[in-house]
């Protein structure tokens, strides 16, 4: 298995796309990349602790690829936006990947490689490597499956889902 740790906004829409593709083991919401010694929804939030919200997801890399998992991260968020994705605002928006060890910084790189294909301006994905993951409140693990009448789960998250289907189907649970 294979974990990483990647920020994109908020990351109810990142978990809501991984929690749906074949090989997932777990995809859990927290946060990371910040400087307070303790992180909790509230106090992210504000954009003082300089936690990004992120999602990490653990894998089976024979049933999907490093490469293609970091594609569709890259295809359901928007890169070269700095500290804001849609709506959201903030530093705990920002897109970001934090490596665990040189291997995953080089394919971290490579993933931001071939996205900048895909992208007319300059992708700033920030590349960090990861400290400590602060696993976030249970309301926010799972959310979009838990949470169908929300109306930002109908208008932010379920464009994300459906356009990652399209171009992903070979991917994604039969079930869900």
């Amino acid at each position: 298995m294979t974990t990483y740790t990647l920020a994109g906004g908020c990351f109810w829409c990142l978990d809501a796309v991984f929690q749906r593709l074949k090989g997932i083991e777990s995809s859990v919401s927290g946060y990371a990349g910040g400087s307070a010694d303790d992180a909790d929804y509230y106090r992210v939030a504000t954009g003082n602790t300089a936690h990004a919200e992120t999602v990490q997801v653990t894998f089976d890399e024979s049933i999907l690829p490093a490469a293609d998992l970091l594609d569709i991260y890259f295809l359901i968020h928007d890169p070269t936006s700095l500290n804001k994705q849609g709506a959201d605002e903030g530093p705990q928006y920002r897109s970001a990947m934090f490596y665990a060890d040189d291997t995953q910084k080089a394919e971290f790189e490579a993933a931001i490689e071939r996205a900048q294909q895909h992208w007319d301006s300059p992708i700033v994905t920030e590349l960090t490597p990861l400290e400590k993951f602060y696993e976030a409140e249970p309301e926010h693990q799972d959310y979009f499956t838990n949470n169908p009448a929300n109306p930002y789960c109908s208008v932010v998250i379920s464009p994300k889902v459906i356009k990652a289907r399209k171009t992903y189907a070979k991917y994604f649970k039969e079930s869900m």
